[in-house]
């Protein structure tokens, strides 16, 4: 059994420090020294140099006492969309709010949150476990810029678990897409709107024509593609002769992310230079889908340990992606777990009293769990 009240306490501490992407320093360091008490291995990598920050992946290893058990990681993100500088968390009938003014900073604090409380029962109580490994990553918001960025040699765990997401504890995400971005400049001319409209192409109508014709929105189950920013002009009296616009194309499905891909610039292509115009289209793969099977050891342990402390398990696809999406990609299956957050990126942010204490009870009961398996079983 988890100790609710200091859960609690740790946890207001932790989402009142402003932890902004890029500059985690203060919780960073804080993190890092809870860790070291507790006997894990601690670093830091150098990812905050690579991507302008002041503070690297945090990453821990603790040996096990059961040397055949899988090495599990669990992970959660440190930073917070903004505003989340002077959080002042309330908790009024079971339910955890911030004062008004800023996000509560649920999103990631309680996954954070739930990660150490859980591995102080494992210490203080001396349970049975095998290695874990926490990586608690940096610049996830905006980008999943740590994760990204981590070097893959030092991820050790044979499977691990990503406590960042909506829903109640027993909510796992075994489904998510992959993310291609897509970049299009339309050149057109310019000309006097007024003395000499006939001698412009005009980018922005041109633009206009090839997003009427573009597939969009919910493509099938599973793919889904969007305009997000669209940039040109400079006055009313001049015909635009450049037009900037940022897309994405996602599905869980690794041939329909392409094949959707394709078909969206193969539309700016057509139609741009149908009236006259010419496109610059860049396509940058974001991060790659993963799917997790019901019987991969990931997922089969995330059952197993739901259905041991009683909490309703459901395996569910999602559309957006996390931290897993990288790690996925290099080689270590991770599954995201609901924490309970909820109104995320928004001054509304809660999460349910009881969903704080139930995501710690989750991971305790992961690591449980994981020292009954057998390593590759």
């Amino acid at each position: 059994m988890i100790n609710q009240q200091r859960l609690l306490a740790e946890f207001f501490d932790l989402v009142k420090i402003k932890c902004s992407s890029r500059a985690e320093r203060e919780v960073a360091d804080v993190v890092k020294a809870k860790l070291a008490d507790m006997g894990f291995e601690v670093s830091e990598d150098e990812v905050g140099e690579k991507i302008g920050g002041n503070t690297g992946n945090v990453i821990a290893y603790l040996r096990g006492t059961v040397p055949a058990a899988p090495v599990v990681m669990l992970s959660a993100h440190l930073d917070c969309v903004e505003p989340c500088a002077g959080v002042e968390p309330v908790l009024k009938d079971g339910i955890i709010t911030s004062a008004g003014n800023t996000v509560l900073g649920g999103d990631d604090k309680s996954g954070v949150a739930g990660i150490l409380e859980a591995l102080r029962i494992i210490r203080e109580q001396k349970i049975p476990h095998g290695d874990i490994q926490v990586v608690f990553t940096v610049a996830e918001e905006g980008g999943l810029n740590g994760s990204k960025n981590i070097d893959p040699q030092r991820l050790k765990a044979d499977f691990g678990y990503v406590l960042d997401s909506s829903g109640s504890p027993g909510k796992i995400i075994n489904a998510a897409p992959g993310q291609n971005a897509i970049k299009v400049i339309v050149h057109g001319k310019t000309a006097h709107a007024g003395l000499a409209p006939e001698e412009g192409v005009n980018a922005i109508v041109v633009a206009g024509k090839a997003l009427a014709e573009l597939k969009q929105g919910r493509i099938d189950p599973e793919t889904t593609a969007n305009v997000g920013i669209i940039k040109g002009g400079t006055a009313t009296n001049v015909v635009p002769d450049y037009v900037e616009i940022a897309c994405e194309a996602r599905s869980r499905n690794a041939e329909k992310l392409e094949t959707q891909t394709k078909c969206m610039v193969e539309t700016f292509e057509r139609v741009v230079a149908a009236n006259g115009g010419t496109a610059e289209i860049t396509v940058r793969k974001a991060y790659g889908p993963y799917v997790l099977t019901d019987d991969m050891p990931v997922v089969v342990l995330a059952r197993q340990a739901a259905e041991s402390i009683g909490l309703p398990m459901s395996l569910q696809g999602t559309g957006g992606g996390s931290d897993a999406n990288f790690f996925n990609t290099y080689g270590v299956p991770s599954a995201v777990l609901g924490t309970g957050m909820s109104k995320v990126h928004t001054t509304d942010e809660f999460i349910k009293e009881i969903d704080l204490y139930q995501t710690a009870e989750l991971v305790l009961a992961l690591i449980k769990t994981a020292a009954t398996m057998k390593k590759g079983a």
